[in-house]
């Protein structure tokens, strides 16, 4: 179904960082940089996992379903910014507005269950080791991916119902990159009460009911490593959550940030560039903190890269074998 503007709204301006025209090529070679990195770095992830069969576990299936949502996600703001830049236009439609409004809060929260799936995988694969296999079973896996999928889509459908009936004022320039549920509430007219803290409430139970659940996870696990005996043992327990944590330290903190500088501060700049460390630096991160952190991972890509290579090698060593 296709948004349908009941305001008399045709379209925004997106004011971006700065409007000093010297800056804006550097501004797009940044960002373009930024958006190539992140979109390879995460297919590679996916690639790698996909044509490894050591990596046919739930831990690399939940990791490269959060690759993917990290590249739909920096591929939802980024790319109308560069095309802005590069056009020198900072028109978005009201329709273009409301479909980046809706995907991004999809993504998001898709984020946000897939790191508390991983959680709980994590607590599985150290609290239980012995029935790992059995808990985390691909029926469990693939539900938990589906589960997410679903809630994320209607939780994000919710909240564009909402946006479409704000009512907006003749000022339409939003002080952003791209277009913010937080920033059209803002700039809307007038906003009901019940829609106001339905807008608030309900992502603030889903991300705090996750992280709880994930801390919940992470308190079992510490008190799991406590208990074992060989330092060892305690350090090859830890290393196998080390990057999962490190995402959600990254993630969580970045969103609190954006949090508090939206309700701490009227400054458009402070709120644009929390919003930059949430949905552009973040996603771009990720592949980095697995890759450089995870040997199997790292493996992989290797042999991804090699592969081609090795192949030379038997067909030119064939070659040079007598007839």
């Amino acid at each position: 179904m296709a948004p349908r503007n009941t305001t008399g709204v045709s379209e925004f301006l997106l004011m971006g960082f700065s409007e000093d025209p010297e800056l804006q090529p550097l501004m797009f070679r940044l960002f373009l940089s930024m958006y190539l990195i992140t979109v390879f770095g995460n297919l590679l992830i996916i690639l790698a996992v996909s044509s490894d069969s050591h990596l046919h576990t739930p831990m690399y299936f939940f990791l490269s379903n959060l690759s993917l949502v990290d590249v739909c996600l920096s591929s939802t703001t980024i790319p109308k910014m560069l095309w802005n830049i590069q056009t020198q236009s900072q028109v978005i439609t009201y329709e273009g507005c409301v479909t980046q409004i809706y995907f991004f809060t999809f993504f998001v929260v898709l984020d946000i269950f897939l790191l508390t799936a991983m959680a709980y995988d994590r607590f599985a694969a150290i609290c239980h080791p012995l029935h790992y296999i059995v808990i985390m079973n691909p029926w469990l896996c693939a539900l938990l991916v589906l589960l997410s999928w679903i809630v994320s889509l209607l939780h994000a459908l919710l909240e564009i119902i909402i946006v479409l009936r704000l009512s907006f004022c003749t000022v339409l320039e939003i002080p952003h990159f791209f277009c913010e549920l937080n920033q059209m509430i803002q700039l809307a007219r007038s906003v009901i009460f019940l829609d106001k803290a339905v807008m608030y409430f309900i992502p603030l139970l889903l991300a705090g009911g996750s992280l709880m659940c994930i801390l919940y996870s992470y308190s079992k696990i510490v008190s799991f490593i406590c208990g074992i005996s060989s330092a060892q043992g305690k350090y090859k327990a830890f290393s196998t959550c080390a990057s999962h944590l490190s995402l959600v330290s990254l993630f969580y903190c970045t969103g609190i940030g954006v949090y508090l500088s939206s309700a701490t501060t009227h400054s458009s700049h402070s709120s644009a560039t929390a919003s930059t460390m949430y949905a552009v630096v973040t996603p771009l991160l990720k592949p980095f903190i697995y890759s450089l952190r995870n040997k199997d991972l790292k493996r992989a890509l290797k042999i991804l890269f090699g592969k081609k290579s090795i192949k030379e090698s038997i067909i030119q060593g064939l070659k040079k074998c007598p007839q």
